[in-house]
C-alpha cells in the first residue's frame, strides 16, 4: 500500500525535528524574510498554559491548546488572537454565529465518523444534526529549537468520540517579519499521521450538502464593516470559492483600520472553501467533493504561509507578495 499520494493530498513523513523544551522560538527564509534569533525577530514564549509570540515586546498571536473548550465544540489547539503589526486583531473566536469557530485551527467535520469540527454534523438525507460525535484534539506540549525561537513544534494527537487514537500530527509553526517591515508572515505545516489505522477524511459536501465541503485548516475572521476578497480565479467570495487559486486575500476594514491577510497554500492547491457575506473565514478543503482516503501508515500534509499586513492591496500586488511568501516555512 502507498505511503504517500502527492496532489491528493497525502504527503511523505518528514524527517523529525530535533527541538527541545524552552520558552520561545524562530527561523529564516530567502530574500523576502528578516528573521532571525535578534531582538527584531519574532520570538514564542511561554505565558501560563499557552504559548505567546512577540516581536519586540509587542504581541502577535497566541497559541492555546484547546483543552478548556467545550466537548461540543470539538477541543483542539488553535491560535487566538492574532494581531497585525499595529495591532489589529484579525481572529475571532467562538462568535454568536458559529460558537465552535476558534482563530486559527485544523478543525475536519468528520474524521472515520468522528467531528473535529464542533458543532451540528451534516447527515444526509436529514440536515445539520447535533450528534454525540465530538473528538479531541490533544497537544503533548510545544517544543522549540534551541536556535530558531521563531518556530514553534507541536505533537498533537486526535482521539476519536469514544476516546481511542485516530491520527498522530506533527505541526510546525514558524514565523517572520517581511524584509520591508511592514508585515509578518506566519507559516503553519501540519503532517497528519493514520498510525492507527486507516483515515477516512469527509465533508458535508461527501455528505450530500453542495458546495460544502469545508474541513482542514480554517482561518476564522473577525466581522469588519466590509470585506473584499481577492484570488487568482478573481474578485469576490462567488469567484474564490471553490477554486484552486494558490492564493486568497480578505481585505477589510476595521474602524478605521484598513488590514489584508493573505493565505499562501504550499504545494499543488486544493478548492477553497470561503465565507464573507454571511460570515468571514475560509481555509482550503481536504475532502472538497470526494472523500480523502489514507492507508494505514500513510500521511497527509497540511501547509500554508499567512501574510498580515496594516493596508490594503489589489489583485495584482496580492500576487506578487503571494509568489514571494510561498517560499516560507
Amino acid at each position: 500500500m502507498p505511503r504517500s499520494v502527492a496532489e491528493g493530498g497525502l504527503a511523505p513523513t518528514p524527517a523529525p525535528p530535533a527541538p527541545q523544551p524552552a520558552d520561545a522560538v524562530g527561523e529564516s527564509a530567502a530574500a523576502l524574510a528578516a528573521a532571525s534569533a535578534t531582538p527584531s525577530a519574532p520570538v514564542w514564549r511561554r505565558d501560563g498554559d499557552a504559548v505567546v509570540l512577540e516581536l519586540a515586546g509587542e504581541r502577535l498571536a497566541r497559541y492555546e491548546d484547546g483543552s478548556r473548550l467545550p466537548q461540543v465544540h470539538a477541543q483542539r489547539p488553535y491560535l487566538h488572537p492574532v494581531h497585525t503589526l499595529a495591532g489589529t486583531v484579525l481572529t475571532d473566536a467562538a462568535p454568536v454565529d458559529h460558537r465552535h469557530h476558534y482563530g486559527v485551527s485544523l478543525a475536519v467535520p468528520d474524521v472515520n465518523g468522528t467531528s473535529h469540527w464542533g458543532g451540528r454534523t451534516y447527515v444526509r438525507d436529514v440536515g445539520p444534526t447535533l450528534l454525540k460525535n465530538h473528538g479531541r484534539q490533544a497537544s503533548t506540549g510545544p517544543l522549540v529549537g534551541d536556535a530558531d525561537p521563531h518556530v514553534l513544534h507541536d505533537a498533537v494527537r486526535w482521539f476519536d468520540h469514544h476516546g481511542a487514537p485516530q491520527v498522530e500530527e506533527s505541526r510546525r509553526l514558524s514565523a517572520h517579519v517581511l524584509a520591508s517591515g511592514e508585515a509578518w508572515a506566519l507559516s503553519w505545516r501540519s503532517v497528519l499521521r493514520a498510525d492507527h489505522g486507516a483515515v477516512t477524511i469527509g465533508s458535508p459536501a461527501t455528505n450530500g450538502r453542495a458546495g460544502a465541503g469545508y474541513g482542514g485548516w480554517f482561518w476564522r475572521l473577525p466581522a469588519a464593516a466590509s470585506a473584499l476578497v481577492l484570488s487568482a480565479s478573481g474578485e469576490g467570495e462567488e469567484a474564490a470559492h471553490e477554486s484552486r487559486s494558490p492564493w486568497l486575500a480578505f481585505v477589510q476594514e476595521h474602524e478605521g483600520a484598513t488590514t489584508r491577510r493573505l493565505a499562501v497554500q504550499h504545494g499543488q492547491p486544493r478548492p477553497w472553501f470561503v465565507r464573507a457575506s454571511e460570515y468571514p473565514g475560509a481555509g482550503p478543503s481536504l475532502a472538497w467533493d470526494a472523500p480523502l482516503e489514507i492507508p494505514p501508515g500513510g500521511t497527509v500534509e497540511v501547509g500554508l504561509t499567512t501574510v498580515l499586513l496594516d493596508r490594503a492591496v489589489d489583485a495584482e500586488e496580492a500576487a506578487a507578495l503571494a509568489a514571494d511568501a510561498a517560499d516560507l516555512r
